[in-house]
């Protein structure tokens, strides 16, 4: 307060004590105001200015305001970084299989309903989730009805309504568009919109898997703008090349892709349309790194927020630093598949006896405690720890004499002493290729070890990830069946047992570009039994014939499990309100918060 102020004020107290107005006048001149006044000796030599002129010549004082306040600064925006080890390759759900798209779609995309933490179907797009009890699911399991809520919106204000579920299908099943899987939307007889609020899905038979695939699930599609894709459609023909594959900038999760940095990073901004409410962050940030170590090493030096597929070897570090880790199950199993195409491959893939043999020459119990510390365990089905497999089943044990054997009984000998086992003038020698991930990396180097003791050697090849999940169009290495072997973790239509990599009809070919079967093999037998568990609405009589699906290919290795593969998320201390699902890891991602 200026010496000019103070004495006006000393002049006038009595006065404005008798209007009771000093509070207002001065609201935050405290009572010892006068006091402090003439503790300020230098200010006191001005008060000769003040007996210039009477006071009314003050009054253009009275006009001077207090010195403008500075607003507050800008509150600071809220951004999770998350280290993603594999870099999208693309954002559209028809074109993709990779899990860290699908795993994403519960951030900018949007499903019927997605799963939460106890993976338990929750309503997102639809009022409730269909069932015989509601009108939902009619009596013969073929009819699927969904009705929809009637205030979900795109991001840029345009209504969701089932005419957007009925594009997403036509997209599917068109020719002309080379999408990653036409399932389960292959086996639908009628897809009906009634009217603006109501899904009428049709099966040819009773499709058991509708809650994991129909529009929902890491399996499912989402839903696509048909405002935005289908002008499009209608001049091109296709939507495989459409700009939104790569910047879906109108979306319906909580929020919305704003910037997508090839080799760098992706951008997701808070969607101020979404039907739930804004999230509680603005922004999430997807920082893409080369390898494990980068992951680990942003994590650690707090430069990330979320990540995930760790090695259980970096566990240790992770949470020294920290870092809290949530294991999620989500069906997932890392293992092999055979390269069994009818035209394709190693022929001695062909024989069951060698598929055997190198089960039984890969010491999986030793590399689980070696390279994963000891903290899962060895994977026998794909199915592990679900009701579905059948009981007597144990991972193969590691057994060389038996392994020699089954090689021996199967023709493979080594003829000409290199080492290597051959037959009819082929050496047995198998391409064995997964992604740059480093845990997969040693485990190519082990196995390769493992299998050169019974004369079985692995050419090692290692693909980025973009190039090894492409499909069949864009020449992937497992859609196109150049490798004998490959690795990656992979699940059923969890939580639902249902998978399509077996079925006869998603083997890849120039007739077939969307199939996603990564071994080639069309099997008759389990081909019926894939069919028959399909349309068990019954749980008993599923899990039953899914009993003699897990020991089919458990007998013929068909498969061969590495290792449990559980969804390892780590967070730093500075989240809040974190839960992951197996089945849609980032369900609840609009209650994120970050600790001030």
């Amino acid at each position: 307060m200026s010496s000019r102020q103070i004495l006006r004020f000393l002049l006038f107290s009595v006065v404005i004590a008798s209007l009771a107005l000093a509070g207002c006048a001065q609201p935050t001149t405290p009572p010892e105001a006068p006091p402090a006044a003439t503790e300020e000796a230098p200010v006191e030599t001005e008060a000769p200015v003040m007996t210039e002129a009477p006071v009314a010549t003050e009054a253009p004082v009275e006009t001077e305001a207090p010195a403008p306040t500075e607003p507050p600064p800008p509150a600071e925006k809220k951004v999770v970084t998350l280290i993603w080890t594999q870099e999208f390759d693309t954002l559209n759900p028809l074109y993709s299989n990779m899990w860290f798209v699908s795993a994403t779609y519960p951030i900018y995309a949007c499903q019927a309903w997605w799963f939460d933490d106890q993976n338990n179907a929750v309503p997102n797009l639809v009022t409730e989730i269909p069932s015989v009890e509601n009108g939902g699911v009619s009596e013969d399991g073929r009819t699927i009805t969904m009705k929809l809520r009637d205030d979900i919106v795109w991001s840029d204000g345009t209504p969701i309504t089932s005419a957007d579920f009925k594009f997403t299908y036509d997209m599917a099943m068109a020719d002309s568009n080379a999408v990653a899987s036409r399932a389960p939307f292959d086996l639908v007889e009628t897809f009906e919109t009634p009217d603006e609020r109501t899904v009428a899905v049709t099966f040819q038979n009773a499709y058991a898997p509708w809650l994991a695939r129909l529009f929902a699930g890491l399996s499912g599609t989402s839903v696509l703008p048909a405002h935005i894709l289908q002008p499009v459609f209608d001049t091109d023909g296709t939507i495989d090349t459409a700009d939104w594959n790569k910047a879906p900038t109108v979306g319906c999760g909580p929020f919305v892709f704003e910037e997508w940095e090839s080799g760098s990073f992706a951008r997701f901004v808070a969607n101020e349309n979404f039907w739930l409410g804004r999230p509680k962050v603005d922004e999430l940030f997807f920082r893409f790194v080369p390898d494990d170590a980068s992951q680990i090493a942003a994590l650690i030096a707090g430069d990330g927020d979320v990540g995930t597929f760790f090695a259980y070897s970096d566990l240790p570090q992770l949470e020294e630093a920290g870092i809290t880790i949530l294991n999620s199950f989500s069906g997932y199993n890392e293992g092999w598949y055979f390269n069994m195409h009818a035209e394709k491959g190693h022929p001695a893939l062909k024989d069951p006896k060698v598929r055997q043999a190198i089960a039984l020459a890969f010491n999986r119990e030793k590399l689980v405690q070696d390279l994963l510390l000891g903290r899962t365990g060895v994977a026998a089905t794909d199915w592990d720890n679900s009701p579905w497999v059948d009981p007597s089943i144990t991972p193969w044990p590691y057994d060389l004499d038996q392994a020699n054997q089954l090689l021996d009984e199967a023709g493979w000998i080594d003829t000409n002493g290199d080492g290597t086992r051959d037959k009819d003038g082929v050496e047995l020698v198998l391409k064995y290729g997964t992604t740059t991930r480093e845990i997969r990396q040693d485990t190519q180097a082990v196995a390769q070890q493992d299998l050169a003791q019974v004369g079985i050697t692995l050419d090692l090849q290692s693909f980025e990830s973009d190039i090894f999940f492409a499909g069949y169009a864009d020449g992937g290495p497992t859609s196109t069946f150049v490798i004998d072997i490959s690795e990656y973790s992979d699940s059923a239509d969890f939580p639902d047992p249902n998978t399509v990599v077996w079925r006869c009809a998603e083997i890849p070919s120039d007739e077939n570009p969307s199939g996603v079967s990564p071994t080639g093999l069309c099997d008759e037998q389990l081909e019926a039994l894939f069919a028959l568990q399909e349309t068990q609405v019954d749980p008993t009589e599923r899990q039953a014939t899914l009993h003699q699906i897990t020991k089919y290919i458990y007998d013929n290795v068909l498969w061969l499990g590495l290792w449990w593969d559980p969804d390892l998320f780590g967070f730093s201390d500075r989240m809040l309100n974190v839960k992951i699902s197996g089945a849609t890891p980032f369900f609840n991602v609009a209650e994120w918060d970050l600790a001030q």
